[in-house]
C-alpha cells in the first residue's frame, strides 16, 4: 500500500477573484471570422494585383486589365482627355486629306 499526500490550496476572498477565472468563456461560441469580412489593406490589394498580374485577362467587360483601365480612367477623368485627343486626331486626318487633295489639284494643272 502506497501513501499519497494530498495538498489542498485555499484562497481567501480577495485572492480568489485574482486567481480563478469566474467567467463562462468556454461556454460562449467563438465567432468565426469569414474571409469575405476581412477587408484587405491598400498594400494587400497591390500585393495581390502584382502576384495575379499575368493571370488577369487583357480584355473583357469585367475582371480584366481593360476593365481596370476604363474604370480608373473614368474615375480620374481621363476619358475627357481621350475624347479631346481623338477629336484632334480626327481633325488632323481631315486636314491631311484636304492637303493631299489640294496637292493633287496643283499637280493636275
Amino acid at each position: 500500500m502506497e501513501i499519497v499526500n494530498l495538498n489542498k490550496q485555499v484562497y481567501n476572498k480577495n485572492q480568489y477573484v485574482k486567481v480563478i477565472n469566474t467567467s463562462f468563456t468556454q461556454l460562449i461560441p467563438t465567432p468565426v471570422i469569414e474571409p469575405a469580412l476581412i477587408v484587405p489593406t491598400l498594400q494587400d490589394f497591390f500585393n495581390n494585383y502584382n502576384s495575379l498580374f499575368f493571370q488577369i485577362p487583357k480584355f473583357g467587360d469585367t475582371n480584366s486589365h481593360q476593365y481596370i483601365i476604363n474604370t480608373s480612367s473614368n474615375y480620374i477623368g481621363e476619358n475627357q482627355d481621350n475624347e479631346t485627343i481623338q477629336a484632334l486626331i480626327d481633325e488632323i486626318t481631315q486636314l491631311r486629306e484636304e492637303n493631299l487633295n489640294l496637292q493633287q489639284q496643283l499637280f493636275a494643272i
